[in-house]
């Protein structure tokens, strides 16, 4: 059976990765792991909000109505406060950035047109999760009843990042690489501080929410797309998942899109951030791409300290260290991010995303989104304060379209 039953192969394209194991499983997974290499294409979950009153609104089907011309690319979530916005694969971050652009303009001018706005952060500062409704198709309703309070409580906002790779093997090669980088991506954006009305002392609230689904967090370590495939189709087998799209790692291959997907990120808030961090992902990918053709090896990182780095990250972001892997001593986060940036300015070049990776900087300078948001808050100790912020911020160039 295919693990990706709506997918289909092209006149002639034979399916790949894998054959029947000792089991008598077929592990076969097709894949589009066929190039392009380093088109990206970004997603990212807004909130749908009350124009008024600045809390969630479960008005995802008025705006799936209301937002014209991007068939395909607004889509639903888990809630029906949640909005996500898709790209088109594009060559470079300068390409996806002005159909972003246009995607959160047309959002907020349709949310504007029916007493709603939009807004784009890691969690909502003072909604409560039960009061949010579930969205009424039958993959949200299933996962409800599959994973019951933890899906409910899911009210959080990210962003995730596709790179295309030309090569299944590279691909995990990739996603086995990006794993020591994923603590230093979340440092860069972690904007959701506040959680139920409260401050969590976290600067990535996202991420200790989001791991109470099963099949996150760091991904597991494959050997190459036949091991992956073989892991896949013995969970398929299991009746555990429907297909790879359940697995919710941090950092996964997409075989049907045939691309690397870097999901640990929070939403950002300002579309340059989005960008920015984009840049850098794209930028990664490119080195680990190369690194995998010239015949080299990864270095091994043990997962707990992997692990540890992400929690690291979540609780401090940018203020704070992490530990500089494979050895034991810490680093300022802000002097690793500095190291690899150095090393990714000639990729980004030669992909034409550089003017967008300098955006990293202001996130160095100026803070993340999460520091941001304290400061707002510690002017008058009003979230609806923070809430406006992020939605004046989110689409500011938000005129009719």
């Amino acid at each position: 059976m295919s693990v990706v039953p709506a997918f289909k192969r092209k006149p002639g394209e034979r399916e790949t990765g894998g054959g029947p194991d000792a089991r008598g499983y077929d592990a076969r997974v097709e894949h589009r792991f066929t190039g392009p290499a380093y088109t990206i294409g970004i997603e990212e979950e807004l909130m749908i909000l009350d124009a008024e009153t600045l809390d969630l609104s479960s008005s995802i089907e008025t705006m799936l109505t209301a937002v014209d011309g991007y068939e395909g690319q607004v889509k639903p979530e888990l809630l029906e406060s949640v909005l996500e916005v898709a790209t088109k694969p594009w060559r470079n971050t300068a390409e996806a950035g002005e159909e972003l652009r246009a995607l959160r303009r047309a959002t907020a001018a349709a949310a504007a047109e029916h007493g709603l706005a939009i807004g784009s952060s890691g969690t909502h500062p003072f909604a409560m999760w039960e009061d949010q409704r579930v969205v009424g198709r039958s993959r949200y309703r299933d996962l409800i009843a599959a994973l019951r309070f933890v899906a409910r409580q899911e009210l959080i906002f990210g962003m995730h990042v596709h790179v295309g790779v030309d090569d299944p093997d590279k691909a995990i090669h990739v996603s086995n690489g990006m794993r020591v980088h994923l603590p230093m991506l979340l440092a860069l954006s972690a904007n959701s501080p506040f959680w139920r009305a409260d401050a969590s002392g976290l600067l990535s609230t996202r991420t200790p929410i989001f791991r109470a689904f099963p099949r996150v967090g760091i991904p597991p370590r494959y050997e190459d797309f036949e091991d992956f495939s073989r892991r896949v189709q013995f969970m398929v087998e299991s009746k555990v998942i429907e297909d790879y799209t359940y697995l919710w790692y941090d950092v996964r291959p997409h075989p049907m899109f045939g691309t690397v997907e870097v999901r640990v990120m929070d939403a950002q808030t300002r579309v340059e951030h989005t960008l920015a961090i984009a840049a850098l992902v794209q930028s990664l990918v490119r080195e680990l791409c190369e690194h995998f053709d010239a015949g080299k090896r990864l270095t091994s990182f043990p997962y707990q300290m992997l692990d540890e780095n992400k929690w690291l990250a979540a609780r401090n972001g940018l203020e704070g260290e992490l530990v500089d892997l494979p050895g034991t001593s810490r680093v300022q986060t802000r002097e690793l991010v500095r190291r690899v940036l150095t090393r990714m300015r000639e990729h980004a070049q030669d992909l034409g995303s550089a003017d967008e990776l300098e955006g990293i900087e202001d996130l160095l300078d100026r803070g993340n989104g999460a520091s941001r948001q304290v400061v707002v808050y510690e002017a008058n100790h009003d979230l609806r304060e923070v809430v406006a912020e992020i939605v004046d911020k989110t689409a500011p160039d938000s005129a009719p379209v």
